[in-house]
């Protein structure tokens, strides 16, 4: 996402919800923030772009007192509404908003009911039971409000790895047009793919004569609200409109795979490889590897270098958790990881028809014109997702029937129809089989009443002969929700056993099925689908995130399905036809 679109649409929200916060008299000035909000989140280019190019009357949405702000902003850095709106609420309040289960109605009536104005305020009528007097606060509620400042308390600390791949590739994008760096890359986790991220630490291999200037464009890049520290090979700098800290490293040429390993970590794989290299009278650090006793350099020019001369192979950054990577590697048996070229397609996607952004026409066109996939999946809701602008069956074959006509126009079959059905509180799906059979995919997933029984819940699902997969398996939502009460080990035997595919939902708020999960079904044989969950253009790009999981999870790219062409897809769908027998007794632990 583009860097400016960010800042104002997370201003936007905050505009819209404190409008919502101040009354019912301020309802559409708050919708009309929040919906500039979601156009700024949607839009595929940068909005000063629009502005630039005499193109503002294309970005639909947003009316002329807001675009008037947005000018504004563009030329201060401020917005002189948006100052003063932060003063008419109590200080801790716009972060308190976004907190699960709270938002500005709720805050409002705290506020007005117990005097709640501040988050010590919050906490204390939760935890000491005066909240459980006022209508609609019952003891769940209390805890889950609880848990949920908890999680936003440790989530403070981190972001999302795609907000840090954004914000790597946008300073790495600067500092490549300093013709002095030899080399420059991400290490740390977001090298290695976590799924959230603390500090971003970049790497750069230069000059001695040139790195106080490479230090000083660094730590005067725009953004840059503090610099943390300086000196003569790294600086720390903090990008406040991020909340992130950003370390610096420069190297010499040829300790630049030494670097690169080393601050790449993880620090378990480390440790495993310094006991490797002692055993060998050898000792390793971030300027290569040496011979104890004479220091003699023998490695660090290259990661690979590094990694033979302690009898090992080089082994993909993803993998470098300590968790049997570097027995893989001494054996020689370091799989060829699954990558971003190997995916023939998108099986988890929404339009219009339900709570995407795109028409049908409009994905079909993008998706021909930048994808280059060879099949992408409408998965839009069924009908219970009211929210969400769910489906009923009668509007999934109208919309079969557009797409048919599309695919026809553009004389192609790149959309395949599809639903994400509803899994019900009893298991029962949300759509009728005979609407189930006519579609070419359907994933099901739980999006309510996550306090029934979820695993009887998904393994029901799985027996059904019509899904071919369960979307988003354990539910979570990073930073905000917690994964529901889910026996994962029974739904990857009931998926096995059935022949059922799990997600790994590549959305930058899910990655879930995680990478530890994942792994734990590709090793019991079930095949994997990442879909992007895209409800917009920009959250195409989302695959990224999926494939470093899958590759996380050591998967090749036999292990996920969307790497096969869409005959592949059908002989999959077959595959589980044939297994309509009733497996329960199979998956009993």
């Amino acid at each position: 996402m583009h860097t400016i679109n960010k800042e104002l649409a997370r201003i936007f929200e905050d505009m819209g919800s404190i409008y919502e916060f101040l009354g019912e008299e301020n309802r559409f000035r708050s919708i009309a923030y929040h919906n500039a909000a979601a156009v700024l989140n949607d839009l595929n280019k940068d909005i000063q772009s629009f502005i630039h190019d005499g193109e503002f009357e294309k970005v639909h949405g947003i009316g002329e007192s807001i675009e008037e702000k947005i000018l504004e902003y563009l030329k201060t850095r401020t917005m002189k509404k948006y100052e003063e709106l932060k003063k008419a609420v109590p200080y801790d309040f716009i972060d308190l908003m976004k907190v699960q289960g709270l938002g500005p109605e709720t805050l409002k009536y705290l506020h007005d009911e117990l005097n709640v104005s501040s988050k010590k305020d919050l906490i204390k009528v939760l935890e000491d039971g005066s909240v459980m007097k006022l209508k609609g606060f019952k003891e769940k509620k209390v805890k889950n409000i609880l848990e949920a400042l908890n999680l936003q308390k440790s989530y403070e600390q981190r972001v999302t790895l795609w907000a840090a791949l954004d914000l790597a590739e946008t300073i790495i994008g600067r500092l490549k047009k300093i013709p002095e760096i030899l080399r420059v890359d991400t290490a740390g986790s977001v090298r290695r793919g976590r799924e959230t991220i603390g500090d971003i630490d970049i790497l750069i291999a230069a000059k001695v004569q040139d790195r106080k200037m490479i230090i000083s464009q660094f730590t005067k890049m725009e953004d840059v609200s503090k610099v943390l520290a300086e000196g003569e090979t790294k600086a720390s700098i903090y990008l406040e409109h991020f909340n992130r800290q950003v370390d610096l490293r420069i190297v010499a040429e040829d300790e630049w795979g030494a670097a690169l390993q080393y601050f790449t970590g993880s620090k378990a794989h480390n440790i495993h490889l310094r006991k490797i290299a002692i055993d060998k009278g050898l000792k390793i650090n971030e300027y290569g590897l040496f011979m104890v006793g004479s220091d003699k350099k023998i490695a660090g020019e290259t990661e690979e270098g590094i990694y033979e001369k302690l009898g090992l192979t080089w082994m993909p950054p993803e993998m470098r958790e300590d968790s049997g990577e570097i027995e893989l590697s001494a054996s020689g048996k370091i799989p060829e990881l699954i990558s971003l070229k190997d995916i023939k397609g998108d099986m988890h996607t929404h339009s219009k028809w339900s709570d995407g952004t795109f028409s049908l026409d409009e994905i079909a066109e993008y998706a021909a014109k930048n994808l280059g996939y060879e099949y992408l999946v409408i998965t839009d809701h069924s009908k219970t997702e009211i929210i969400a602008g769910g489906l009923d069956e009668s509007e999934f074959e109208k919309q079969i029937q557009e797409i048919r006509e599309i695919n026809k126009k553009q004389k192609n079959d790149l959309l395949k129809t599809g639903a994400e059905v509803d899994i019900l509180a009893d298991g029962t799906l949300d759509l009728s089989d005979e609407l189930l059979q006519k579609l070419d995919w359907v994933v099901a997933a739980i999006h309510t009443q996550f306090n029934r029984d979820n695993t009887e819940r998904i393994i029901r699902a799985c027996e059904s002969p019509f899904v071919h997969a369960i979307a988003h398996p354990s539910g979570r939502l990073l930073g905000i929700r917690e994964p529901y009460d889910v026996d994962m080990e029974r739904v990857i035997k009931a998926a096995a056993s059935t022949g059922t595919a799990l997600e790994i939902n590549a959305h930058a708020l899910r990655m879930d099925l995680d990478s530890k999960w994942a792994r734990i079904a590709r090793d019991k044989g079930v095949k994997l689908v990442i879909g992007t969950d895209a409800h917009n253009n920009d959250n195409y790009g989302y695959m990224k995130l999926g494939v470093l999981t899958a590759r996380r999870a050591w998967c090749k790219a036999e292990d996920i399905l969307n790497t096969r062409s869409w005959a592949g897809i059908v002989d999959f769908k077959n595959a589980k036809l044939k297994r309509r027998k009733k497996v329960r007794e199979l998956i009993k632990v």
